[in-house]
Order: structure tokens, then sequence, then C-alpha cells
């Protein structure tokens, strides 16, 4: 009994072992780093993390403007310090990398009381905000008064202003209510959304002899003022004529315009109107943006520095003319930094490839705003040295997936993102690298290249099709069609082209409709490359289901099931394939809170088995997702990893 005993003792040791996180001795003290551009004089777009807070104001206190902005999501949260390297009266100065100076927070707001900035967040004023950041909070008001009718807020945006006229400070809220909206999975079978709008209102609390009072709702045309959420007010006099108007931004890229048609003690709002120059309605190029009016060139009149969810900040001038009772501003012109991080939008989704077939690995990826960028590496060093993104073209125009009114599981207020996702490989046989890509819809296509190996050129998208039938399958929530033999999947989650079966067709691998991991095999019929439906032939050994950030649901051994959650819980997988402990075979890494080693254990008639040993480090780097690939700057005997992040930037892994 003592010999069996030690036997199921030892046994049991084995398992444990078997499930550790993967770690070795060479890579235990190994973590991420942030790539760099390490291009001196490169100029690039101004950027932090994922959603720019922008507060402009003189931080340095040296005459001009600079910009602080607010980062409130992961891994690039804080406030940062951006200095405007060129001095008083450049609309567009270049502005060094930045520095953080604080942590970040979404609804900080700057309002200006006397030409000083003073910063506000929900209901409280940060006292000292030059001297102390966010650390000494004051509250203004209670703002469970102005909050508790709502039944879900995203937005509470607090400002001073002089509303009445009367010499003394009042407070603006800006409120944005998702009671009504829900989050997804709402459409009929027409495409048309169920449930209600975002909201977005905006509340008066006038200062009564020191005390505030909150006034309700404002109203505009005889109405409470409602944007499209997010409504971000500002109140300043946009057409020089005395009074104070209104400018509220929205959660997706419009500005609406409430001119001032009372008096400035007694101000009476006409309808809203949304800004527009000759070129039409002004927008921003992505979505969540956030404006803040102040005289930034210094001409007497409020312009408008506004974020975007991506980071990026824009300026929108203030021509100081009137046209059609609306002051005329210009389109957004987004500013520009010295070249620090590499960086790619927001989610972005790199595959490492030599695009341009000059010895050295670049990056083509995607991003939330629905684009696919080229991030060409100039010298193949280590660290290598990379030139600004530019946007790939297909049929001559920039590559962008967007979701339109429709497009998203998770509502009309997705509008402006594409989530797009990819691999780069010979799909068509003819030599030429293409790109296979994913999106916000879950369509799968292809982009031929009809260039050449060092001047790619694409055409314009097509569906990637398989031999599916004429009612291919489609998750089950989507509520449109595919169309006959047309390959779709959950969305956001990468399409992996791999010659699986070394039989020198590319095959596919990646998240079926249900969210198994499936091999989709290529095949020759006629001369014909055809793909055949998808086959779960993955397996789970210590763990077979796992949510949209890994984490295990089910600890048994089973088919490879890599997001079980349904609408916009689905999908959200991005993942590559390479042989990461130099043992032979292709292991599986995914996204997970930096990324997870999925090991290739062994293969039994045609049934490929993982153990899931767990994340390659200790750092968060994910909020939403990574998205992982694989490179060889180093020269390394075993794979290294980068990854693309929420903030838009890449962290670069070795094993050495």
């Amino acid at each position: 009994m003592k010999k069996v005993g030690f036997v199921f003792l030892f046994l049991i040791i084995g398992f444990l072992w078997s499930c550790r996180p993967f770690q070795t001795a060479e890579n235990e003290s190994a973590d991420f780093e942030l790539l760099k551009y390490n291009n001196p004089g490169l100029v690039v777009d101004l950027g932090v993390g994922l959603w720019g807070w922008p507060l402009p104001m003189d931080y340095d206190n040296d005459g001009d403007m600079d910009l602080v902005v607010s980062c409130p999501d992961t891994p690039f949260n804080g406030t940062y310090f951006f200095e405007n390297t060129l001095g008083k009266g450049e609309k567009m100065p270049v502005f060094a990398p930045p520095i953080k100076i604080e942590k970040g927070d979404k609804n900080i707001q700057v309002s200006y009381v006397n030409g000083a900035p003073i910063v506000t967040g929900r209901g409280v004023e940060y006292k000292d905000f030059l001297k102390k950041g966010l650390s000494e909070p004051v509250e203004l008001f209670p703002i469970k008064q102005i909050e508790s009718e709502f039944k879900k807020i995203r937005f509470s945006q607090w400002k001073y202003v002089d509303y009445d006229g009367d010499g003394d400070q009042d407070l603006i809220a800006g409120i944005s209510d998702w009671g009504d909206y829900g989050w997804d999975n709402a459409f009929d079978e027409q495409g048309n959304w169920t449930n209600g709008p975002l909201h977005g209102y905006v509340f008066f609390i006038e200062n009564v002899d020191g005390e505030y009072v909150s006034k309700g709702k404002i109203e505009a045309g005889g109405k409470p003022i409602d944007v499209y959420g997010a409504p971000s007010p500002n109140l300043m006099d946009f057409d020089n004529d005395g009074d104070l108007d209104i400018i509220c931004g929205e959660f997706i890229d419009k500005l609406t315009w409430f001119e001032n048609i009372g008096s400035r003690e007694e101000p009476v709002y006409a309808e809203g109107r949304f800004l527009e120059n000759e070129d039409g309605i002004i927008k921003m190029d992505l979505q969540m943006i956030v404006p803040t009016a102040v005289d930034w060139d210094g001409d007497g009149d409020f312009d408008l520095i506004v974020g975007d969810e991506d980071g990026r900040v824009a300026f929108i001038e203030n021509t100081g003319e009137v046209k059609n009772s609306m002051p005329v501003f210009a389109s957004p012109r987004y500013f520009q930094q010295q070249a620090d991080l590499v960086k790619f939008g927001a989610l972005a989704t790199p595959f490492a490839v030599d695009w341009d077939n000059d010895g050295d690995l670049d990056l083509i990826t995607g991003n939330s705003a629905g684009y696919i960028g080229f991030i060409e590496n100039l010298d193949g060093g280590n660290p290598p040295k990379w030139n600004k993104p530019v946007y790939l073209k297909a049929g001559g125009e920039p590559i962008r997936i967007l979701a339109g009114e429709n497009g998203s599981i998770q509502g009309p207020a997705e509008a402006k993102w594409g989530y797009t996702t990819l691999s780069v490989a010979d799909w068509d046989g003819d030599g030429l690298q293409d790109i296979i890509a994913n999106s916000i819809f879950g369509k799968i296509v292809w982009y031929k290249n009809v260039g050449t190996k060092t001047e790619p050129v694409l055409e314009n998208a097509r569906f990637v099709t398989a031999e599916l039938g004429e009612n291919p399958p489609k998750p089950a929530w989507n509520w449109w069609n595919p169309e006959p033999n047309q390959l779709v999947t959950q969305w956001r989650t990468t399409p992996y082209a791999i010659d699986w079966n070394n039989d020198g067709l590319t095959d596919l691998i990646m998240l079926d409709t249900e969210g198994y991991l499936s091999f989709y095999e290529r095949y020759m019929e006629n001369g014909i490359r055809k793909l055949m439906p998808g086959k779960r032939i993955f397996y789970g050994e210590n763990g077979s289901v796992f949510d949209g950030g890994n984490n295990v649901k089910d600890e048994s051994s089973g088919l490879l099931r890599l997001n079980n959650r349904e609408a916009g819980g689905s999908g959200r997988r991005k993942l590559c394939f390479t042989d990461w402990d130099g043992d032979g075979d292709f292991d599986l890494i995914v996204n997970s809170r930096n990324a997870s080693l999925f090991e290739n254990v062994k293969t039994e008639n045609g049934k490929v088995h993982f153990n899931h040993r767990g994340t390659l480090s200790d750092k968060k780097i994910a909020g939403h997702t990574t998205s992982p690939t694989i490179v060889d700057w180093g020269n390394s005997k075993l794979p290294e990893l980068l990854i693309g992040a929420e903030d838009g930037n890449f962290y670069y892994l070795s094993q050495d």
C-alpha cells in the first residue's frame, strides 16, 4: 500500500508540474519592453493610449500653450505632459514626447477662470493642479442630486462657467446616460436597433451666494439638450456677439452648435445644429471624442482641442467667420510629436512579415479604427529603426472597415469602429504576399497583391469562401446571413493563415462560429484552390473552455474552445503559432493579461493536444485585449514575441 501511495503521489506531482506557468531559468527575468521608433528627427501623430482627454494649458509656465492629456485606460494609464517645443503663436507646434505627471482618469475637464486653468472631475475640483496634480479633490456639489435619475451613467463632466453673467462661477455638468441603449444584441431581423439611443444632457448648477443649487437641464429649442452621449459641454462666446453659446461633443464623431439667442444674463438657446464648413459636417476621424474650448492660437476667438478614442488630439480652428448664424471652424488637424513609442491607433493587431522584401521584418497591423497599416523596418537592426505608420490602400483608397449603423453586435454607438485583425500569406499561390483579415463584422476577407514582392499593390477586398453550401454557418446572434459559401466567424478574432499540414497550400486556423479553434484545410480541385469547412482538431489537456480574456471555464480535457461567450462577449481572440519551446512542433500563443502559451504536447490520429501553460509574464498589458505575433530581431535560438496592445503600442519579449 505504501508503494501504491507513493506512485499516486508521484503522479499528482507530475500532473501539477505539467500545469505550471511556462517559465524557464533563462526567461524568468525576461519581460515585455515597449517598442521605440529609434529614429531621431521623425515626427508622428501625438498620442496617449486608448482615449485622450485633452487639457490645453501653459503647464510649464513658459508663455506658450502645452498639452496635458489624461488617459484612463490600460496599459498607458496616466496624465501626460506634452511640451510645446516651438513657442508661442504656433498653431501646430511639434510637441516633445509625453512625460507622465499623474495617474489617468476619465471625466477630467479644464475650465479657465480669470485666465488660469482649473481642472475638475466628477463633481470635484482638483486644487492647485499645476503643483499637486489630482491629489487633492474637493467636492463641489453632491453628484447624486444630478445623477440619481439616470440608469447607467458613462460620462459625468463638470466645469466652471459664469453661466448668467453675474460675476461668480457656476457649474455645468454633462451627463451621458446609457440606460435606454442597453449594450448589445438588440437588432431585429432587418438590422434595426430595437433599444433606445444614447443620451447626453447638460445641467446648470447655479452659484447662489456661494452655495450651488441645481437648476436642472439646459434647454435648446424648447427642450432639454440631448446629444448622442458624451456631451462634453463648452460654454464660450464662439461667434463673438457678447454672450455664451454652447458646443457639445458626442460619443461618435460630430460637434453640435447651440446658439445663444437670448442675452449674456438670460441665455436662451436655439435648437442644435452640427458644426459644418465648406467640406460638410465636421467629423473627427474616430469616435469617443472629447472637445475642449480654448483660444489656442491667441487670435481672440475660441477654438476646439479634441481628443479621440485612439489617444490622438486634434486642433479645430475657429476661423473668426460666422455663416448662417454659426461660427465657421476649420476641419480637424491632428497634432504631431517627436517620435518615441511605435504606435498605431488603439487595439493594434500586428503581424510581422517582410512586406517590402528587403530582408527584415516589417509590421502589417490593424486597429480599432478599421485601418490596416504598414510600419516599415528601416534597418533590420536589433532593436530596429522604424518609419511612421502609413495606411495601406486597396483599389487606390485607404483600407478602412467600419461598422456603420448596424455592423457591430454592440449597436450603432460603435459606428466608427472596425477592429481589423489579420495575417499575411500567399493566399492564391502566385508568389506574392496577400492580406487575410477579419473585423467587427466577422466576415473573412482577403486583399490580393497584384504588385511585386518589393512594391505590393492591393486590390479591393473579396470574401474568403469555403465549401459551405447555400446557408453557411454564422454566429447565432448575427442578424444578417452570409452569402453562399461565404466564410464568417465571430468578430474581432484572428484569421491565421498557415500551411498547417505542410502540403504547400495555405490553410486557415481561427475560431469557428461557436468559438472553437478550427482548422480550415486548403486543397486543390481541377487546378483551383478550395477551402474545406472547419474541423475541430485542437484539444486542451488541462483546460478546454476559456473566455475572451483567457480565463479557464472548464478545466477538463476536450475540444479547445477559446471563447464560450456570446454576442458582444464573443470572438476577441488574437492568436499566432510558433515553435515557442524549440521542440519541433507548433505551439499556440493567444491574447490574455499579456500573452499565454498553449504548448503542443502531442498529435494523435490527426488531433492536436495542447497544455495551457499560462501567461508569459506577470505584467498587465491587456485592457480589452492584446494581439501576438512572432519576430526574430535578435537572431535568437528561440522565437521572440511582439504584442499589440489596447494603447496602440507594441510590447517586445525575448526568451534570451
